[in-house]
Protein backbone atom coordinates (compact mmCIF):
# COMPACT_ATOMS: atom_id res chain seq x y z
CA UNK A 1 0.00 0.00 0.00
CA UNK A 2 1.52 3.29 -1.03
CA UNK A 3 1.76 6.38 1.12
CA UNK A 4 -0.68 8.08 -1.15
CA UNK A 5 -3.23 5.32 -0.55
CA UNK A 6 -2.74 5.59 3.22
CA UNK A 7 -3.25 9.32 3.07
CA UNK A 8 -6.38 8.94 1.00
CA UNK A 9 -7.72 6.20 3.30
CA UNK A 10 -6.83 8.27 6.33
CA UNK A 11 -8.71 11.23 4.97
CA UNK A 12 -11.66 8.99 4.07
CA UNK A 13 -11.62 7.49 7.55
CA UNK A 14 -11.46 10.97 9.06
CA UNK A 15 -14.34 12.05 6.85
CA UNK A 16 -16.43 9.02 7.84
CA UNK A 17 -15.62 9.67 11.47
CA UNK A 18 -16.73 13.28 11.13
CA UNK A 19 -19.86 12.19 9.30
CA UNK A 20 -20.74 9.75 12.09
CA UNK A 21 -20.15 12.47 14.67
CA UNK A 22 -22.60 14.69 12.79
CA UNK A 23 -25.11 11.85 12.61
CA UNK A 24 -24.67 11.19 16.32
CA UNK A 25 -25.19 14.86 17.15
CA UNK A 26 -28.29 14.96 14.97
CA UNK A 27 -29.64 11.82 16.61
CA UNK A 28 -28.98 13.21 20.07
CA UNK A 29 -30.65 16.46 19.05
CA UNK A 30 -33.67 14.48 17.89
CA UNK A 31 -33.88 12.62 21.17
CA UNK A 32 -33.61 15.91 23.04
CA UNK A 33 -36.32 17.45 20.88
CA UNK A 34 -38.63 14.51 21.51
CA UNK A 35 -37.92 14.74 25.23
CA UNK A 36 -38.70 18.44 25.22
CA UNK A 37 -41.93 17.87 23.30
CA UNK A 38 -42.85 15.10 25.71
CA UNK A 39 -42.17 17.39 28.63
CA UNK A 40 -44.31 20.09 27.05
CA UNK A 41 -47.12 17.59 26.50
CA UNK A 42 -46.95 16.28 30.05
CA UNK A 43 -46.42 19.68 31.61
CA UNK A 44 -47.86 22.32 29.27
CA UNK A 45 -47.48 25.95 30.13
CA UNK A 46 -50.78 26.91 31.80
CA UNK A 47 -52.99 29.60 30.37
CA UNK A 48 -52.67 32.75 32.49
CA UNK A 49 -56.44 33.13 32.90
CA UNK A 50 -59.63 31.21 32.26
CA UNK A 51 -61.57 32.64 29.31
CA UNK A 52 -65.13 31.59 30.24
CA UNK A 53 -66.34 31.97 33.82
CA UNK A 54 -70.08 31.69 34.13
CA UNK A 55 -73.06 30.33 36.00
CA UNK A 56 -76.44 28.85 35.25
CA UNK A 57 -78.91 31.27 36.85
CA UNK A 58 -82.15 29.87 35.45
CA UNK A 59 -83.94 29.73 38.83
CA UNK A 60 -83.35 33.43 39.53
CA UNK A 61 -86.83 34.75 38.66
CA UNK A 62 -88.49 31.97 40.65
CA UNK A 63 -86.35 32.82 43.67
CA UNK A 64 -87.20 36.50 43.38
CA UNK A 65 -90.90 35.68 43.01
CA UNK A 66 -90.91 34.37 46.59
CA UNK A 67 -88.83 37.37 47.69
CA UNK A 68 -85.66 35.39 48.09
CA UNK A 69 -82.78 37.71 47.26
CA UNK A 70 -78.99 37.54 47.41
CA UNK A 71 -76.39 39.89 48.81
CA UNK A 72 -72.64 40.42 48.70
CA UNK A 73 -70.73 41.99 51.59
CA UNK A 74 -74.02 43.12 53.09
CA UNK A 75 -75.30 44.74 49.91
CA UNK A 76 -78.36 43.24 48.23
CA UNK A 77 -78.13 43.18 44.44
CA UNK A 78 -79.46 41.21 41.47
CA UNK A 79 -77.79 37.87 40.95
CA UNK A 80 -76.25 38.75 37.59
CA UNK A 81 -74.72 41.96 38.94
CA UNK A 82 -73.08 40.19 41.87
CA UNK A 83 -71.61 37.56 39.56
CA UNK A 84 -70.33 40.19 37.13
CA UNK A 85 -68.74 42.19 39.95
CA UNK A 86 -66.73 39.10 40.89
CA UNK A 87 -65.47 38.53 37.36
CA UNK A 88 -68.13 36.38 35.67
CA UNK A 89 -68.45 36.98 31.94
CA UNK A 90 -71.18 34.47 30.93
CA UNK A 91 -74.52 33.11 32.05
CA UNK A 92 -76.15 29.86 31.05
CA UNK A 93 -79.93 29.73 30.66
CA UNK A 94 -81.97 26.57 30.14
CA UNK A 95 -84.96 26.58 27.84
CA UNK A 96 -87.93 24.22 28.07
CA UNK A 97 -90.50 24.07 25.28
CA UNK A 98 -93.93 24.29 26.94
CA UNK A 99 -93.41 24.20 30.72
CA UNK A 100 -95.50 25.71 33.47
CA UNK A 101 -95.37 29.51 33.06
CA UNK A 102 -92.36 31.08 34.72
CA UNK A 103 -90.31 27.87 34.83
CA UNK A 104 -87.55 28.05 32.23
CA UNK A 105 -89.97 29.10 29.50
CA UNK A 106 -88.98 31.36 26.62
CA UNK A 107 -90.39 34.50 28.24
CA UNK A 108 -88.39 33.95 31.43
CA UNK A 109 -85.19 33.16 29.57
CA UNK A 110 -85.54 36.28 27.43
CA UNK A 111 -86.05 38.40 30.54
CA UNK A 112 -82.95 36.97 32.23
CA UNK A 113 -80.95 37.41 29.04
CA UNK A 114 -81.80 41.12 29.01
CA UNK A 115 -80.63 41.48 32.58
CA UNK A 116 -77.44 39.53 31.93
CA UNK A 117 -76.68 41.59 28.83
CA UNK A 118 -77.16 44.81 30.80
CA UNK A 119 -74.61 43.50 33.32
CA UNK A 120 -72.12 42.87 30.51
CA UNK A 121 -72.48 39.08 30.45
CA UNK A 122 -72.56 36.84 27.39
CA UNK A 123 -75.04 34.02 26.90
CA UNK A 124 -74.95 30.25 26.62
CA UNK A 125 -78.41 28.99 25.68
CA UNK A 126 -79.20 25.46 26.85
CA UNK A 127 -81.93 23.74 24.80
CA UNK A 128 -83.43 20.77 26.68
CA UNK A 129 -85.95 19.92 23.90
CA UNK A 130 -88.44 18.89 26.55
CA UNK A 131 -91.23 20.44 28.63
CA UNK A 132 -89.19 19.74 31.78
CA UNK A 133 -85.85 18.28 32.83
CA UNK A 134 -83.85 16.38 30.24
CA UNK A 135 -80.66 14.62 31.30
CA UNK A 136 -78.90 11.25 31.13
CA UNK A 137 -81.88 9.52 32.82
CA UNK A 138 -84.71 10.97 30.73
CA UNK A 139 -85.14 12.72 27.39
CA UNK A 140 -88.91 13.06 27.14
CA UNK A 141 -90.08 14.90 23.99
CA UNK A 142 -92.39 17.89 24.46
CA UNK A 143 -96.04 16.88 24.60
CA UNK A 144 -96.78 18.85 21.43
CA UNK A 145 -94.07 16.96 19.51
CA UNK A 146 -95.09 13.43 20.43
CA UNK A 147 -96.43 11.29 17.61
CA UNK A 148 -94.30 13.00 14.96
CA UNK A 149 -92.30 10.92 12.53
CA UNK A 150 -88.50 11.07 12.60
CA UNK A 151 -88.40 13.50 9.67
CA UNK A 152 -91.17 15.67 11.13
CA UNK A 153 -89.37 15.73 14.48
CA UNK A 154 -86.08 16.79 12.89
CA UNK A 155 -87.86 19.58 10.99
CA UNK A 156 -89.59 20.71 14.18
CA UNK A 157 -86.30 20.77 16.11
CA UNK A 158 -84.68 22.86 13.39
CA UNK A 159 -87.59 25.29 13.16
CA UNK A 160 -88.00 25.65 16.93
CA UNK A 161 -84.28 26.22 17.51
CA UNK A 162 -84.05 28.76 14.69
CA UNK A 163 -87.01 30.69 16.08
CA UNK A 164 -85.76 30.79 19.67
CA UNK A 165 -82.20 31.78 18.73
CA UNK A 166 -83.71 34.48 16.50
CA UNK A 167 -85.82 35.78 19.39
CA UNK A 168 -82.73 36.33 21.55
CA UNK A 169 -80.91 38.02 18.68
CA UNK A 170 -83.81 40.33 17.86
CA UNK A 171 -84.00 41.69 21.40
CA UNK A 172 -80.28 42.47 21.29
CA UNK A 173 -79.11 39.61 23.51
CA UNK A 174 -77.71 37.06 21.03
CA UNK A 175 -76.62 33.64 22.18
CA UNK A 176 -72.85 33.33 21.89
CA UNK A 177 -73.00 29.58 22.50
CA UNK A 178 -75.91 27.22 21.86
CA UNK A 179 -76.10 23.85 23.55
CA UNK A 180 -77.97 21.27 21.45
CA UNK A 181 -79.62 19.14 24.12
CA UNK A 182 -78.79 18.66 27.77
CA UNK A 183 -76.56 15.76 28.88
CA UNK A 184 -77.28 13.81 25.73
CA UNK A 185 -74.77 11.02 26.33
CA UNK A 186 -77.59 8.54 25.70
CA UNK A 187 -79.32 10.58 23.04
CA UNK A 188 -82.20 13.05 22.99
CA UNK A 189 -85.90 13.12 22.20
CA UNK A 190 -86.46 9.45 22.99
CA UNK A 191 -87.28 7.06 21.42
CA UNK A 192 -86.27 8.42 17.98
CA UNK A 193 -83.00 9.88 19.22
CA UNK A 194 -82.27 7.20 21.81
CA UNK A 195 -78.81 5.74 21.37
CA UNK A 196 -78.85 2.71 23.65
CA UNK A 197 -81.49 -0.01 23.59
CA UNK A 198 -81.62 -3.80 24.06
CA UNK A 199 -80.99 -4.08 20.32
CA UNK A 200 -77.67 -2.22 20.62
CA UNK A 201 -76.42 1.28 19.78
CA UNK A 202 -78.16 3.47 17.22
CA UNK A 203 -76.47 6.80 16.51
CA UNK A 204 -78.28 7.73 13.31
CA UNK A 205 -81.41 9.17 14.90
CA UNK A 206 -79.57 11.22 17.53
CA UNK A 207 -77.12 12.51 14.94
CA UNK A 208 -79.93 13.65 12.64
CA UNK A 209 -81.67 15.50 15.47
CA UNK A 210 -78.46 17.14 16.73
CA UNK A 211 -77.59 18.33 13.23
CA UNK A 212 -81.11 19.70 12.82
CA UNK A 213 -80.78 21.68 16.03
CA UNK A 214 -77.32 22.94 15.08
CA UNK A 215 -78.56 24.10 11.67
CA UNK A 216 -81.47 25.89 13.28
CA UNK A 217 -79.15 27.62 15.76
CA UNK A 218 -76.79 28.83 13.06
CA UNK A 219 -79.64 30.00 10.82
CA UNK A 220 -81.32 31.75 13.74
CA UNK A 221 -78.67 34.46 13.83
CA UNK A 222 -76.54 34.41 10.68
CA UNK A 223 -75.19 37.88 11.49
CA UNK A 224 -73.52 36.50 14.62
CA UNK A 225 -73.46 32.74 14.29
CA UNK A 226 -73.32 31.05 17.70
CA UNK A 227 -70.84 28.35 18.56
CA UNK A 228 -72.40 24.89 18.88
CA UNK A 229 -71.70 22.88 22.03
CA UNK A 230 -72.52 19.19 22.52
CA UNK A 231 -72.94 18.26 26.18
CA UNK A 232 -72.28 14.89 27.82
CA UNK A 233 -72.34 13.95 31.51
CA UNK A 234 -68.93 12.21 31.46
CA UNK A 235 -66.62 14.71 33.15
CA UNK A 236 -64.27 12.21 34.81
CA UNK A 237 -64.76 9.26 32.47
CA UNK A 238 -62.24 9.28 29.62
CA UNK A 239 -63.44 6.08 27.95
CA UNK A 240 -67.10 7.14 27.89
CA UNK A 241 -66.21 10.62 26.67
CA UNK A 242 -64.05 9.37 23.82
CA UNK A 243 -66.68 6.85 22.75
CA UNK A 244 -69.38 9.52 22.69
CA UNK A 245 -67.50 12.18 20.73
CA UNK A 246 -65.88 9.62 18.41
CA UNK A 247 -69.32 8.34 17.45
CA UNK A 248 -70.64 11.85 16.85
CA UNK A 249 -67.78 12.62 14.49
CA UNK A 250 -68.14 9.29 12.70
CA UNK A 251 -71.85 10.02 12.16
CA UNK A 252 -71.27 13.46 10.67
CA UNK A 253 -72.19 15.69 13.61
CA UNK A 254 -70.55 19.10 13.26
CA UNK A 255 -69.89 21.05 16.46
CA UNK A 256 -67.48 23.58 17.89
CA UNK A 257 -67.25 22.92 21.61
CA UNK A 258 -67.18 19.92 23.92
CA UNK A 259 -69.36 20.38 27.00
CA UNK A 260 -68.98 18.16 30.06
CA UNK A 261 -70.84 17.76 33.32
CA UNK A 262 -68.44 17.54 36.26
CA UNK A 263 -69.74 17.08 39.78
CA UNK A 264 -66.97 15.36 41.80
CA UNK A 265 -69.46 13.38 43.89
CA UNK A 266 -70.72 11.79 40.64
CA UNK A 267 -67.89 12.22 38.15
CA UNK A 268 -64.71 11.51 40.08
CA UNK A 269 -61.66 13.35 41.35
CA UNK A 270 -59.92 16.36 39.90
CA UNK A 271 -57.22 13.95 38.71
CA UNK A 272 -59.87 11.98 36.79
CA UNK A 273 -61.13 15.19 35.22
CA UNK A 274 -57.61 16.33 34.34
CA UNK A 275 -56.84 13.07 32.50
CA UNK A 276 -60.07 13.28 30.55
CA UNK A 277 -59.61 16.94 29.57
CA UNK A 278 -56.08 16.32 28.30
CA UNK A 279 -57.13 13.26 26.31
CA UNK A 280 -60.05 15.09 24.69
CA UNK A 281 -57.95 18.16 23.89
CA UNK A 282 -55.31 16.08 22.08
CA UNK A 283 -57.83 13.85 20.32
CA UNK A 284 -60.25 16.46 18.96
CA UNK A 285 -58.42 19.79 19.07
CA UNK A 286 -61.58 21.52 20.34
CA UNK A 287 -62.17 23.84 23.25
CA UNK A 288 -63.79 22.20 26.27
CA UNK A 289 -66.26 23.73 28.71
CA UNK A 290 -67.54 22.33 31.97
CA UNK A 291 -71.18 23.07 31.22
CA UNK A 292 -72.16 22.21 34.80
CA UNK A 293 -70.12 21.99 37.98
CA UNK A 294 -70.63 22.57 41.69
CA UNK A 295 -69.16 21.80 45.11
CA UNK A 296 -70.72 21.80 48.60
CA UNK A 297 -70.06 24.43 51.24
CA UNK A 298 -71.84 22.27 53.83
CA UNK A 299 -73.11 18.70 54.12
CA UNK A 300 -76.25 19.79 55.91
CA UNK A 301 -79.71 19.74 54.35
CA UNK A 302 -82.38 22.41 54.27
CA UNK A 303 -86.14 22.43 53.75
CA UNK A 304 -86.58 18.79 54.81
CA UNK A 305 -85.00 17.64 51.54
CA UNK A 306 -81.88 15.46 51.84
CA UNK A 307 -78.89 17.05 50.13
CA UNK A 308 -77.57 15.42 46.98
CA UNK A 309 -74.19 15.08 48.70
CA UNK A 310 -74.16 14.58 52.46
CA UNK A 311 -70.96 12.69 53.36
CA UNK A 312 -67.24 13.30 53.07
CA UNK A 313 -66.89 9.86 51.51
CA UNK A 314 -68.83 11.09 48.46
CA UNK A 315 -66.14 13.69 47.77
CA UNK A 316 -62.98 12.13 46.30
CA UNK A 317 -60.84 15.17 47.19
CA UNK A 318 -62.47 15.97 50.54
CA UNK A 319 -59.16 15.98 52.41
CA UNK A 320 -57.81 18.82 50.28
CA UNK A 321 -61.15 20.54 49.78
CA UNK A 322 -63.45 20.01 52.78
CA UNK A 323 -67.16 20.84 52.37
CA UNK A 324 -66.90 24.22 54.08
CA UNK A 325 -67.15 27.76 52.69
CA UNK A 326 -63.35 28.02 52.53
CA UNK A 327 -62.96 24.48 51.20
CA UNK A 328 -65.47 25.22 48.45
CA UNK A 329 -63.47 28.31 47.46
CA UNK A 330 -60.23 26.28 47.37
CA UNK A 331 -61.89 23.65 45.19
CA UNK A 332 -62.89 26.17 42.54
CA UNK A 333 -59.42 27.71 42.53
CA UNK A 334 -58.03 24.21 41.89
CA UNK A 335 -60.64 23.51 39.21
CA UNK A 336 -59.70 26.76 37.48
CA UNK A 337 -56.06 25.68 37.53
CA UNK A 338 -56.88 22.26 36.03
CA UNK A 339 -58.69 23.89 33.12
CA UNK A 340 -55.93 26.41 32.52
CA UNK A 341 -53.47 23.52 32.32
CA UNK A 342 -55.28 21.79 29.45
CA UNK A 343 -52.91 21.63 26.43
CA UNK A 344 -53.06 24.30 23.74
CA UNK A 345 -55.44 26.45 25.75
CA UNK A 346 -58.38 24.12 25.08
CA UNK A 347 -59.67 24.35 28.65
CA UNK A 348 -62.07 27.19 27.89
CA UNK A 349 -63.91 27.49 31.19
CA UNK A 350 -66.79 26.44 33.41
CA UNK A 351 -70.37 27.22 34.40
CA UNK A 352 -71.20 26.80 38.07
CA UNK A 353 -74.65 25.31 38.27
CA UNK A 354 -77.33 27.40 39.99
CA UNK A 355 -75.25 29.29 42.58
CA UNK A 356 -78.40 31.04 43.83
CA UNK A 357 -80.84 28.10 44.04
CA UNK A 358 -81.75 28.66 47.69
CA UNK A 359 -84.27 26.64 49.73
CA UNK A 360 -87.89 27.46 48.94
CA UNK A 361 -87.97 26.81 45.20
CA UNK A 362 -88.40 23.20 44.15
CA UNK A 363 -87.01 21.52 41.08
CA UNK A 364 -90.60 21.11 39.90
CA UNK A 365 -94.10 20.80 41.35
CA UNK A 366 -93.31 17.38 42.84
CA UNK A 367 -89.62 17.65 43.72
CA UNK A 368 -87.85 19.83 46.26
CA UNK A 369 -84.36 21.33 46.20
CA UNK A 370 -81.66 18.78 47.03
CA UNK A 371 -78.89 21.09 45.80
CA UNK A 372 -79.11 24.00 48.24
CA UNK A 373 -75.77 23.05 49.84
CA UNK A 374 -74.01 23.58 46.48
CA UNK A 375 -74.81 27.29 46.16
CA UNK A 376 -72.42 30.23 46.35
CA UNK A 377 -74.70 31.91 48.88
CA UNK A 378 -75.69 30.68 52.31
CA UNK A 379 -79.34 29.95 53.11
CA UNK A 380 -79.93 33.60 54.04
CA UNK A 381 -78.64 34.68 50.63
CA UNK A 382 -75.28 36.01 51.87
CA UNK A 383 -72.41 35.58 49.42
CA UNK A 384 -69.75 32.96 50.20
CA UNK A 385 -65.99 33.14 49.55
CA UNK A 386 -66.36 30.92 46.47
CA UNK A 387 -67.86 33.84 44.54
CA UNK A 388 -64.23 34.47 43.68
CA UNK A 389 -64.46 31.40 41.42
CA UNK A 390 -65.43 33.92 38.74
CA UNK A 391 -62.06 35.66 38.93
CA UNK A 392 -59.83 34.86 35.94
CA UNK A 393 -57.66 32.57 38.11
CA UNK A 394 -60.52 31.37 40.33
CA UNK A 395 -59.38 33.12 43.49
CA UNK A 396 -59.28 36.55 45.07
CA UNK A 397 -56.81 38.91 43.48
CA UNK A 398 -56.54 36.94 40.26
Amino acid sequence: MTGTELTIRGRASSFRSSRWRVKLLLALSGVLAVALVGAAINHPIPSPTLRIRGADISFTLQEEAIRQFVSDNGREAPMEQILASHGSNFVRLRLWVNPAPGTSDLKSALALARRAHAAGLKLLLDFHYSDSWADRTTQQPPAAWQGLSQEELASTVERYTRGAVGDFARQGTPADIVQIGNEITRGLLWPYGQIYSPAGENWAGASQLINAGAKGARDGNPAQTPLIMIHSDTGGDQDASVHFYDQLQQHGVSFDLIGLTYYPFWNGSLADLDRNLRALAYRYGKDIILAETAYPWTLSSSGNVPSVVSTNEALPDATAYPPTPQGQAKFFAALNSVLRGVPNGHGAGYFIWEPGWLPGVGADARTGNAHSNLTLFDWRGHGLPALDAFRPTGKAGG
